[in-house]
């Protein structure tokens, strides 16, 4: 058989990054890990053929080559989605649909011939089992998790690379807490379930073997959830892989704040080549993290634990979220002031939203206070319920937010301040960052455009340059990170300046 693996497109969102990688000339963040994935669970008869709608166009003749197109996706690509499907009911080609999205709402899209929901490992097998005999059905489901230590290495030679900014890897799936309006848990459940330490390195091994140099995310939602066997075997062994590859990689990843508690964990994700962690830290409101359950970031000092994990080597981006119940106005104020002490310089604040099946879904559901279902993107002005302060009053207050961390004065402050405290570990490599987004001195163009787009045509060019040349000529060994957060800022600018 023909099989299309179609990749929706993502809106211009906070994540997307789109803004910023047209200064070193990538269409994408990351390629489809999902469906590469279950691209190497396939038949190795069939031929297949990946269109991520990100970096490239869906043609009408790849339909038309198609016996079927597999389609994943995530909530915030709906829009893209309901176009493929619309295409291809045009071209007769018959659809098989899973990931988060159809997962969660596959009652939503009755034009998909075939649903493969929740994991692979699972489901996957029974259809291609029915699809010999000539007997699929519509939809295939599961409420167990698997055992993913037999899960294939992804099938990086349907990907064109250098289209990419970073490649992705998972390590392990499920989180130990339980965060009410978390949707991973009803996904990946509980337990935390991880590849072998071997799954790993050769994972590693062939994105080194299909030629790529640069960034990896790790793209587990919480890395850090079975400490102990990241300390004993996966680490050292990354280390080791590292090393005697003569560290063609570097990493990235999703962690709790009790990273901070494990200095020795820390000092070996820097040592393996991990130099950024995402940390959803959302709110310095105690009664909201009692609220939502967020129990791991309670009783902390979450500014002092921020700075910490920097101090080891690793630069925090930060989740933050208003519109709690137990949040008042003066929240606003609270988060500006938080996010400007912490130095975290990528700072996603978005709005409250319920996704379904979480605990916060069925408790909204029970409190008749849904609206709508969730866009997907927190950072879009958007909630699906009626927040208790009034939503003209929380998006007011966002917007204040909004203004006060992003506005280019109070940006580019941050941004020194930051590189003023980061004394970063010596690395073998020098290489040039933009964020997790890695590359070399071919790259140089980035510098280039960063001149003349910040530098010359931004309204905020003066700040640009009073950081280009104190960086310079201050702390030259950061100023390829401050250029990198000057490009940052553009891009968080445009991605909000259609809200503010």
């Amino acid at each position: 058989m023909n099989i299309l693996l179609v990749y929706p497109k993502y809106p211009d969102t906070f994540w997307s990054f789109k803004h910023a990688l047209k200064f070193i000339a990538k269409k994408a963040v990351h390629p489809p890990l999902g469906l590469l994935t279950v691209a190497a669970m396939l038949p190795n008869t069939w031929t297949q053929k990946l269109v991520d709608l990100n970096i490239e166009l869906l043609h009408d003749e790849d339909l038309a080559w198609a016996d079927y197109v597999f389609l994943s996706a995530m909530v915030v690509q709906k829009e893209s989605v309901q176009d493929i499907i619309a295409r291809c009911q045009h071209a007769g080609v018959k659809i098989v649909a899973g990931g988060p999205l159809f997962t969660s709402e596959h009652e939503n899209f009755p034009a998909v011939d075939h649903f493969v929901l929740n994991e692979a490992e699972l489901t996957l097998p029974a259809f291609l089992e029915d699809v010999k005999k000539n007997q699929a059905k519509p939809v295939y489901t599961t409420d167990r998790f698997p055992d993913i230590t037999n899960t294939p290495i992804p099938r990086w030679d349907l990907v064109k690379m250098k289209k990419y900014a970073s490649m992705n890897i998972q390590y392990s799936r499920g989180c130990p807490f339980q965060c009410e309006f978390c949707d991973i848990t009803v996904l990946y459940g509980h337990h935390v379930r991880m590849k072998r330490t071997d799954q790993i390195v050769a994972e590693l091994e062939s994105l080194y073997g299909q030629g790529w140099r640069g960034s990896v995310f790790f793209v587990d939602d919480n890395f850090i959830g079975n400490k102990s066997a990241l300390r004993d075997d996966v680490l050292p062994a990354i280390i080791d892989w590292m090393k005697r590859r003569k560290y063609p990689f570097t990493f990235s990843t999703e962690a709790s704040i009790n990273l901070a508690d494990d200095d020795d964990l820390m000092r070996l994700m820097v040592q393996a080549g991990f130099d950024a962690v995402f940390v959803g830290i959302e709110t310095p409101n105690e009664d909201s993290l009692a609220e939502c359950a967020k129990i791991q970031n309670k009783h902390r000092d979450l500014i002092a634990c921020v700075k910490k994990i920097q101090k080891m080597g690793l630069r925090v981006r930060g989740g933050f979220i208003v519109g709690f119940d137990h949040d008042t106005p003066s929240i606003f104020e609270r988060q500006i002031e938080f996010i400007q002490q912490s130095g975290i310089i990528t700072a996603m604040v978005g709005l409250l939203n319920a996704p379904r099946g979480t605990r916060l879904y069925k408790r909204i559901v029970k409190e008749n206070r849904l609206m709508q279902d969730t866009s997907g993107d927190n950072t879009d002005c958007s909630t699906n319920f009626i927040p208790q302060m009034g939503y003209d009053t929380l998006l007011a207050g966002y917007k204040r937010i909004i203004s006060g961390i992003y506005a280019p004065q109070p940006y580019y402050e941050r941004v020194k301040a930051y590189l003023q405290d980061y004394r970063p570990l010596k690395k073998p490599i020098f290489h040039f960052h933009l964020g997790y987004l890695r590359f070399h001195s071919g790259y140089a163009g980035a510098l280039f455009k960063s001149i003349v787009f910040l530098g010359i045509r931004d309204k905020a060019r003066v700040y640009f340059w009073k950081l280009f040349f104190w960086s310079l000529l201050r702390r030259p060994r950061l100023f390829a990170q401050a250029i990198t957060y000057a490009i940052y800022g553009y891009h968080f600018r445009k991605v909000f300046e259609n809200y503010l």
